[in-house]
């Protein structure tokens, strides 16, 4: 075991970890880390419900955000899964699903304003890629031998709908309602680009130091996602999808001359639009990539290799406190509860959160990353692990832990944590937005400046690491036949 290919490559990605751990900014600056901790837990345990008059509006966005994204995202991704085997329509998928939502909606709002428009692309564009790519893994595990008993000169259409569809509907259904939740977490932080999401309010609340507010957003946003098993039912998602874009708001209107202009001219480089050519712009992207893009990137790789491995540490942590292998009920529902915050927060409010209470560094980020993918990895892991039937003389305690289960979920906790690497990625990318120096920082500071040329040559190359880590990944897992699994 301990010489094994999956214990050697775990190893080699902690020594890198520790490796990055020396040249992370790792520290709490702010005076009393503890006395604003106390602090915010005391707002969460006295929620005031009733003093921000824009609450329910907020959530009614929220909901109607990710709902307009979803659906519209999984109907472009079932679409294009159809044709996913072709390379073009790959790359273009990856090339989409590598940037972030935030990134998308940083990009739309410059030329559609604070526009419901800019809010439901942001969402559908990469959740098109994301749908692409796992509709068409779900297709291709379809048995292909129904297809073959239709009758002759059955139609490709009807083909399709009646032998493939009715194998892996349940399948392609329970991963639309899993990407549906996502979605609400994506809707929620779209506010923190100014959008009339929740996270709006939780910013303003917290810039202000209402914590009694803030708390109370965070229990209603706990609350409406630990319910959706009772709200999201299949006859009622129709109604929900078509009332839901009466509550996007309409928002400032769209000026289309913006738009033309973002297109033919605040994007192409600042050399090219003054006539200077190649002879300028080799300057300019040197400049671009020594001061902006390798610092970005530097930082980024730095944040998530500690990330992912701090991930992984919390989530063998965490699984055991929803087996059924240890503890009683009482324990296991503790656990649940505490998972479920865990796994629901967005990276980006867990990181907003801890950057307000300790100060910028990269701290928090690390924190908020493990915090959210140790709790979606963990809950996996965890009832995973209630599957396992122990033998009736097996140890108990740590003994059980150690050597019964961990050895047998192992690889599956492997996979998980590969699959989620370039998704770890690309929220350490977009944390820069909240001040760390990861390529979002550089992203934000050159749109902030309006110098839009440099925001998309930086997004271009966020994606370009996006899909570079994700291919690493793969591979990784195919090198250890480790069985891939889509998780959000």
């Amino acid at each position: 075991m301990l010489f094994s290919p999956t214990v050697r490559t775990s190893l080699i990605f902690v020594a890198v970890a520790l490796f990055s751990l020396l040249f992370a900014d790792i520290a709490i600056t702010t005076s009393n880390p503890w006395q604003d901790l106390g602090n915010f837990f005391l707002g969460v345990v006295t929620p005031d419900f009733f003093t921000n008059a824009g609450l329910t509006t907020a959530l009614l966005r929220t909901l109607a955000f990710a709902f307009v994204g979803v659906a519209l995202g999984s109907v472009c991704g079932f679409l294009l899964s159809l044709v996913y085997r072709f390379l073009p329509v790959r790359i273009f998928c990856a090339f989409i699903r590598a940037i972030h939502e935030l990134f998308w909606a940083l990009i739309f709002l410059q030329f559609f304003g604070f526009h419901p428009l800019t809010g439901v692309l942001a969402i559908a564009i990469p959740y098109s890629g994301i749908f692409a790519k796992v509709y068409s893994e779900i297709l291709d595990e379809v048995d292909p031998e129904p297809g073959r008993l239709l009758p002759p000169g059955t139609g490709i259409i009807p083909r399709f709908l009646y032998s493939r569809i009715p194998d892996c509907w349940a399948q392609l259904r329970t991963y639309t309602a899993y990407r549906l939740e996502c979605g609400l977490r994506s809707s929620a932080i779209l506010g923190f680009v100014g959008l009339p999401t929740l996270g709006f309010y939780l910013e303003s609340s917290f810039s202000q130091g209402l914590y009694s507010e803030a708390g109370a957003m965070l229990i209603l946003f706990y609350l409406l996602i630990a319910t959706m098993p009772l709200w999201v039912r299949p006859k009622l998602l129709p109604l929900y999808v078509l009332g839901a874009p009466f509550f996007l708001g309409e928002g400032l209107p769209i000026v289309w001359g913006n738009v033309a202009r973002f297109f033919t001219k605040d994007i192409v480089p600042d050399p090219l639009r003054d006539g200077e050519g190649l002879a300028g712009l080799l300057p300019w992207l040197s400049d671009l990539m020594i001061n902006e893009a390798l610092p970005g990137i530097w930082n980024t790789v730095i944040l998530t290799q500690i990330a992912l491995v701090a991930t992984g540490i919390l989530t063998l942590l965490a699984f055991p406190l929803i087996s059924t292998h240890f503890g009683g009920p009482m324990r296991r529902t503790s656990g649940h509860v505490l998972l479920v915050i865990a796994r629901s927060t967005p990276e980006y409010v867990l990181a907003y959160i801890l950057l307000q209470l300790w100060g910028p560094s990269m701290l928090p980020a690390v924190v908020a990353l493990a915090l959210h993918n140790g709790g979606i990895i963990g809950h996996l892991i965890g009832r995973q692990t209630n599957t396992i039937r122990l033998r009736p003389d097996a140890p108990t305690g740590v003994n059980r832990y150690t050597w019964e289960l961990v050895p047998r979920v192992y690889r599956s906790f492997l996979a998980f944590l590969f699959y989620r690497w370039e998704i770890i990625m690309r929220e350490t990318a977009i944390l820069g937005i909240l001040g760390i120096y990861t390529l979002g920082f550089y992203v934000d500071s050159a749109i902030q400046n309006i110098r839009f040329d440099r925001a998309m040559i930086l997004i271009l190359i966020t994606a370009l690491l996006n899909i570079g880590i994700d291919a690493l990944g793969r591979y990784i897992r195919r090198k250890l036949a480790l069985q891939t699994m889509p998780t959000c």
